[in-house]
């Protein structure tokens, strides 16, 4: 089974920011071929947003994603085809540290009018949180706490998706397997 673990960063302010106004900014996925695998391939891409098209500088400071990163980069559309086309054909399990990934994606399909594609598999979603927090018996834990719940060392900056998604991976590999 072909596992894609993704981690999304969005638009946010420190004082917050209605959930209905958030933006994607960064996705970050690698793939993983079975679930005691490395990693084989990695998708990093800022996107532009439009709806708050500048960057708080709490946002920046949160996530190190600068104003010059968005930019520079495609908007979700654009993106998400990109998206689309390294993840391949199916069959895919699409994973997640906790469901906001998957709210986040609906949100933005939603403000930028596009039908969630067939080959976007939601439906085999798998929410690593939960999952790791029945696996473990321990209450739900954020990423960081999990990675020292585990002994697993937080690599680059967390908060930025795609540093996230490579440490969410090297979670996947103790929640997957049985």
């Amino acid at each position: 089974m072909r596992y894609l673990i993704v981690d999304l960063e969005a638009t946010c302010r420190d004082s917050g920011m209605p959930r209905e106004e958030m933006e994607i900014i960064e996705i970050g996925a690698v793939e993983m071929l079975s679930a005691d695998s490395e990693p084989t391939r990695e998708f990093g891409r800022f996107i532009r947003p439009t709806l708050n098209p500048e960057l708080s500088e709490f946002c920046t400071q949160l996530t190190s994603i600068t104003q010059r990163d968005v930019e520079r980069a495609g908007l979700f559309p654009e993106v998400f085809q990109e998206f689309q086309d390294w993840i391949g054909p199916r069959p895919y399990t699409l994973c997640s540290w906790g469901n906001y990934d998957l709210t986040q994606f609906l949100q933005d399909f939603a403000r930028h009018e596009i039908t969630p594609p067939y080959e976007f598999d939601f439906a085999r979603h798998i929410n690593l949180k939960k999952r790791c927090a029945e696996k473990f018996g321990t209450r739900p834990l954020g990423m960081a706490s999990a990675l020292h719940h585990l002994g697993l060392p937080l690599l680059g900056k967390h908060h930025r998706g795609i540093d996230d998604a490579r440490n969410i991976a090297a979670l996947a590999r103790f929640i997957l397997l049985s």
